[in-house]
């Protein structure tokens, strides 16, 4: 087991990256209500995204993963750069094909002289929408999901007891050559359990 501790920190960073674009995404969602607003109140577009930084700031925090995507815009628009390049390096940065789609949408509307405010709550809602499900789906298999945290458990429980309550019976098992073979492909098939039931839980919305 122990060159799987430090494959472990590689193991986990899909699933921590997964859990930042999540919290990213909602993040976004009050972000685009909060630019709606300021769009309606009669603030351009980028007045609208620097008057969202102090509301997102008071929402979140300045650590936030949206402040500070929200100010490296407000500091490209000092440059001049274009507010749809800077928005289609966030959406490229970010990785969530939601941001990625509003960008698009927003450089042709901009271009066009579409109606941005309409865009922005339909973006919203959108995204409000897949949340919402998302988060259903994760109620609907919070039980399956303990249950398949127990069980990953269970085989190491039984051994620690077989081991407390009989030595004898494992010995052959970690002394002997076949003993290792065996238990290593055992170890092989357990983490394969581990992965597969992993990707059984993790629905896509």
């Amino acid at each position: 087991m122990s060159p799987l501790s430090l494959a472990w920190p590689f193991l986990k960073r899909d699933d921590l990256c997964e859990k930042r674009k999540h919290r990213l995404l909602l993040e976004f969602k009050e972000a685009l209500s909060i630019l709606c607003s300021f769009l309606s109140a009669g603030l351009s577009t980028e007045n609208a995204f620097r008057a969202s930084i102090p509301e997102l700031t008071h929402l979140f925090s300045e650590k936030a993963m949206i402040v500070r995507e929200f100010r490296n815009i407000e500091y490209g628009l000092t440059l001049n750069k274009p507010l749809e390049a800077l928005l289609m390096d966030f959406a490229e940065r970010s990785g969530l094909d939601d941001i990625g789609n509003f960008a698009e949408v927003f450089s042709v509307a901009k271009r066009s002289g579409g109606e941005l405010v309409s865009i922005m709550r339909h973006a919203s809602d959108v995204i409000r929408d897949k949340v919402s499900i998302t988060e259903e789906i994760l109620t609907l298999n919070a039980s399956k999901s303990y249950e398949q945290k127990i069980m990953n458990i269970v085989p190491f429980l039984i051994i620690i007891y077989m081991n407390v309550s009989s030595p004898d019976f494992f010995n052959v098992l970690y002394t002997t050559f076949i003993g290792r073979v065996v238990m290593t492909g055992c170890l092989g098939v357990y983490i394969f359990a581990v992965w597969l039931s992993n990707r059984i839980l993790a629905i896509e919305v």
